[in-house]
């Protein structure tokens, strides 16, 4: 024998006995060989078992096969919460190809740029949204087979756009389709995109292993035990769902199905159909807690309720723990497949005062279990800042739940992974114990109803009217949706415009939700060399 061949190494390799690339594809397959009975999905009066979940995303991917789809080919989907986006989780990928998974409150360029970007080949499109989607098309470059889906339960009149039904489609596909596994763990399952900070969104590409590992630290991190129900009051189209598509099957879940989110449907559903979990932006929160005495129902048990962007304040906890829900805050970003950092609660917290249990329930927390590390370093010189929580640097990430990169930008690329760590760009402190805790957004961004909206872009919008001088926008605290966009103008000499119509004029430049709630006229406060104060302004909108 060699003695510079390991015995560890020698005639030890990999084979199709010991090795299988690591896929969340596998979940459902299992889900459904083990629990083929089991409930799956609930959409109104629909009641789909696993056997014919793993049926139909068979079928799914057998007609998409038909038209040409294979590997790294993209399949867009413009879908609420509703069973063909689950089903596109799983039957786009067992093509090999790539999910692409459209915001559904994003204005027509955006999409186009999308799809242009992503070089769509396949559409599946709700009627609902025809009219965007329309549009959309009519400014794109590439030119999709579209699918429209007209759902069931909840008809929508809405022009078709393409010459496929998604039922017929869906059933011209064969329930055998013999899919496998991807060829490298490393491949492409799906396509998220950035909301654009600064220029065109970005595409975050996420790979086979980072959706296996995060959707199984999921289960672990929400404590699932076999067969939990989830309501899906998180939109899909959000980093895959934060992965919880594929968490379920793990366990045999159910999803619950939500396509507009409405305080009396929320609470209905969480009564009569056993919800055990459901994850939301803190406009969730908000609209049960304000729902009407005659929509909200008793529960009789603890529902667990995971939510991410601001952490909500001390009397919405308080509201919240009254209506049977513990909360438990999240943080993450499109580059790390969602949720990659859990305010893990210890139970001796629980013996603090109130208002000190408020105060780490604002922290961001430790990381996931999938996540190998989380730190807050110098963003210059990567060197570790001080564990005081006072020091401020930058939220940092590396591991296996790290996107793949940015699609077709080896820059920013490049720039995202300087030193070997994921620069999150977001600015935050250590404290003591090893949880962070965020201080501020170095780019500004504004996190509306769970929506990432860019102060630049607003203010590029503000800029393009011709009565404004400069214009400066941050984000103002507001109960129901966290944060708002708030923006300080100052006008032109001689000029006179009023906030309503101002945010009319943006209204029409930008998807209703990104135009400012508020307008402040004013002298913007600058430094000696020009430059807007904006922490200045941040400390202001907190007072409006």
């Amino acid at each position: 024998m060699d003695a510079s061949v390991s015995p560890f190494t020698q005639g030890l390799d990999k084979n199709t006995a010991n090795f299988a690339a690591l896929s969340p594809l596998s979940f459902l397959a299992r889900a459904a060989d083990v629990f083929p009975d089991v409930t799956a999905i609930i959409h109104g009066s629909q009641r789909i078992d696993y056997r014919t979940f793993y049926r139909r995303s068979r079928q799914l991917a057998s007609a998409l096969s038909s038209l040409g789809v294979g590997k790294n080919d993209t399949v867009s989907v413009m879908l609420s919460n509703v069973p063909p986006m689950l089903e596109a989780h799983y039957g786009a990928p067992m093509t090999k190809g790539v999910l692409h998974s459209l915001n559904t409150r994003l204005d027509a360029a955006i999409i186009a740029f999308q799809l242009d970007h992503a070089e769509c080949k396949v559409l599946i499109t709700d009627r609902e949204y025809a009219p965007v989607i329309k549009e959309a098309l009519s400014i794109a470059t590439v030119d999709p087979i579209v699918i429209d889906y007209s759902d069931p339960e909840y008809p929508h009149d809405g022009e078709r756009l393409g010459t496929l039904d998604y039922e017929a489609f869906l059933q011209s596909g064969d329930p055998d389709f013999a899919w496998s596994l991807p060829d490298d763990e490393w491949d492409a399952i799906s396509l998220n995109y950035t909301s654009g900070t600064t220029g065109n969104p970005k595409g975050v590409v996420y790979h086979h292993r980072g959706a296996y590992l995060l959707a199984q630290a999921n289960v672990i991190t929400a404590s699932m035990t076999k067969h939990p129900v989830y309501l899906w009051t998180l939109p899909m189209f959000h980093c895959n769902g934060w992965c919880f598509p594929w968490s379920l099957s793990v366990v045999a879940g159910t999803h619950v199905c939500l396509r507009w989110v409405r305080p009396k449907a929320m609470w209905d559903l969480i009564a009569d159909e056993g919800v055990t979990h459901l994850c939301g932006a803190p406009i969730i929160m908000s609209t049960l807690l304000n729902a009407g005495p005659d929509q909200k129902r008793e529960l009789d048990r603890e529902i667990e309720f995971y939510t991410a962007a601001a952490p909500p304040p001390e009397s919405v906890l308080a509201a919240m723990k009254t209506a049977g829900f513990n909360v438990t805050h999240l943080y993450g970003l499109t580059e790390v497949y969602g949720p990659a950092v859990v305010n893990d609660w210890k139970t001796e917290w629980d013996e603090l005062p109130l208002d000190q249990q408020a105060h780490k329930k604002a922290r961001q927390g430790v990381r996931y279990v999938a996540l190998e590390d989380l730190t807050v370093l110098d963003p210059e010189t990567l060197a570790p800042i001080p564990a005081d929580g006072e020091t401020i640097g930058e939220v940092m990430f590396r591991g296996n739940v790290v996107m793949k990169g940015y699609l077709r930008n080896p820059e920013a690329t490049e720039e995202a992974f300087r030193g070997g760590w994921f620069h999150s760009g977001d600015l935050g402190v250590m404290h003591p114990d090893g949880y962070i805790q965020l201080k501020d957004r170095s780019k500004d961004i504004i996190i509306s109803g769970g929506e990432n909206i860019s102060s630049i872009e607003v203010e590029d919008v503000l800029y393009k009217h011709s009565d404004v001088q400069t214009a400066a926008v941050v984000a103002r605290p507001d109960e129901k949706w966290g944060e708002t966009p708030c923006a300080f103008v100052e006008l032109r000499s001689g000029a006179e415009i009023s906030e309503t119509e101002l945010i009319a004029f943006c209204k029409k430049h930008l998807a209703s939700f990104k135009a400012p709630k508020t307008i402040v006229f004013c002298d913007l406060p600058k430094t000696s060399t020009g430059k807007i104060q904006k922490f200045t302004l941040r400390e202001q909108a907190k007072s409006l």
